[in-house]
Parts: structure tokens; C-alpha cells; sequence
């Protein structure tokens, strides 16, 4: 669980008090790269701090700290996360800056991937069943469907990371439709709602949300300036396509029922607006119309 009590935020036990805040929501955020020096996020501990006073600003009061775990390139360590996390919490603490950090990891696709969750290699969001999971950007790895139907049956929910912004979505959408109804997560980025990451992510990023397929936002926040920690106007973008009460799940509900480990079914289903049916209208009364 979370190991420290904050002066508004409650972070040792249920988290339920973290629903709203005067003037506005609280938001959860489950993917950043805030921890300093060990991928191609933050880079020193000012640039967390610079990080999390924005996240802090945006009405962020959980972050989750989502490393790159990946072999050959950032070969980070459980361990070595866990001891960061408590330092930067400790860090946070001391500068009175009101943000909770979890441990996480934005876990790169290997074959040992379901083994070295079950040894503790991987970590999951907040040591409970939902990991956040990111394939290669460029193209979709064989046998995906089959590895993520793997993780699911040894009893984690994947997180697949911003499917908005693979290059393969164009290709590939019904695999995402496809994994979505079988109980894998989809996680778009704030950034992606608000035009950050251009026209093209921001088009799969609506038609994602408006048909169904998202479980969360979140920001993969990396610096202050080009990937910010910046969730309140993803909110505001998603509840133009799906209304408030979803635009909420997206933030504050399901990203809960992560941190607090509930069962997937336990949390929101997702919810989409119907659209209005077009007026049925005869031919002749069309004609008659003229």
C-alpha cells in the first residue's frame, strides 16, 4: 500500500477521499516518467520536482511512476524503482508539494514477460494485477494477441499503452477492437486528445473513446515542456465525446479501482452516448417535401 499520509491526501489505506477536491476534480494519473535518470524522461531531481508541482497544479494528486522496463536499452530493476520511488516521495514530502507517487513500469514486450511478472521483474501499477504494457511503436510483434491473452490468464489486466500513436493502428484496428472486448485495457495520452501528438493520433484517440475501447487516460508526462504532466484538459476533451460520468471514469474512477486493486469488473464499465438514429423518412414524403 502507500506509505505516507500527505496534508489534504490520504495515501495509506482506501483512497476514496481522493474523489474531489474544492474546485475541481482529483486526478489519477498511472503513466509518467518522473523519476529522474534512468530513461528518457526527467533527468534530474529538478526536473521531477518541476514535474510534479505542474502535475500538482493541474489537480493531479496521485502519480504513478512508470519507468521504461526494457531489456537492452533502460535495464531497470524492481528493486531500484521501489528505493527511487520512496526518495522522490521523501523528496516531495519535504518541498510540500501534495503528490502521492506509486510504483509502476511501462513494460516493454519480451518473451519472459508473464514469468518475470509473477517474479517480481515487472512491476505492475501499485503491486496490484494491472500492468501497463507497451509493444514496439513501429510494427505489431507476432504472436501479440496470443502474449497478452498470457498475461490475462496468469491473472493480470494489461494496460496497452497509447494505441493512439502506434504506427500500425491504420492497419491493425480491429486487433484493438478485438482485445479491448476480451478484457484488455486501452490507455490513451492526455496529449493525444489535445492535439499534442498531431491530427493523426488525435483522429484514433476520438474514434477509440467514441466507440467504446478506452479504460483510462493518462499523461506519459516526461517533462514540463513538450510531454507535461497535463490530465484536466484530456478530461475536458473526452467529455465532449462521451460525457461527463465517462469523461470522470477516464480519470479519477477506474484509475481508483486500479490503485485499490479492485477485480476489472468491479470498476465503471465503459460508457458511450448513443447516437441519434438518422429520421427514418419514406421516399415519397421526401419527394413531397421538395
Amino acid at each position: 500500500m502507500l506509505c505516507h499520509t500527505y496534508p489534504t491526501v490520504v495515501v495509506k489505506g482506501s483512497l476514496q477521499k481522493l474523489e474531489t477536491i474544492p474546485g475541481g476534480w482529483v486526478l489519477i494519473d498511472l503513466h509518467s516518467h518522473i523519476l529522474p535518470g534512468i530513461d528518457d524522461g526527467a533527468r534530474t531531481y529538478e526536473d521531477s520536482l518541476a514535474i510534479a508541482k505542474m502535475a500538482v497544479a493541474d489537480g493531479i494528486q496521485v502519480m504513478a511512476c512508470t519507468p521504461h522496463f526494457m531489456p537492452g536499452l533502460y535495464n531497470n530493476s524492481s528493486d531500484d524503482i521501489r528505493r527511487r520511488v520512496d526518495e522522490l516521495n521523501d523528496r516531495l514530502i519535504a518541498e510540500g508539494i501534495n503528490l502521492a507517487l506509486v510504483v509502476g513500469a511501462d513494460a516493454h514486450i519480451r518473451p519472459d514477460f508473464t514469468n518475470a511478472l509473477r517474479t517480481g521483474q515487472i512491476l505492475s501499477l501499485h503491486d496490484s494485477r494491472y500492468v501497463l504494457f507497451e509493444p514496439p511503436h513501429v510494427s505489431m510483434p507476432q504472436r501479440f494477441e496470443e502474449l497478452l491473452f498470457n498475461i490475462q490468464m496468469a491473472g493480470y489486466v494489461p494496460i496497452l499503452t497509447h494505441p493512439e500513436r502506434f504506427k500500425w493502428i491504420e492497419t491493425s484496428y480491429q486487433v484493438f477492437e478485438n482485445l479491448a472486448r476480451s478484457g484488455v485495457w486501452m490507455q490513451l495520452t492526455a496529449g493525444s486528445l489535445t492535439g499534442r501528438f498531431g491530427k493523426r493520433s488525435r483522429y484514433w484517440a476520438q474514434r477509440m473513446l467514441s466507440e467504446g475501447l478506452v479504460s483510462i487516460i493518462a499523461t506519459d508526462a516526461h517533462n514540463v515542456t513538450s510531454r507535461p504532466p497535463l490530465l484536466a484538459e484530456a478530461m475536458a476533451a473526452a467529455e465532449k465525446e462521451v460525457g461527463l460520468d465517462e469523461a470522470r471514469h477516464l480519470v479519477v474512477t477506474r484509475p481508483l479501482g486500479v490503485l485499490e486493486n479492485a477485480a476489472a469488473d468491479a470498476v465503471p464499465p465503459i460508457m458511450v452516448p448513443e447516437v441519434p438514429k438518422p429520421e427514418q423518412t419514406s421516399f415519397w414524403r421526401r419527394i413531397l417535401r421538395r
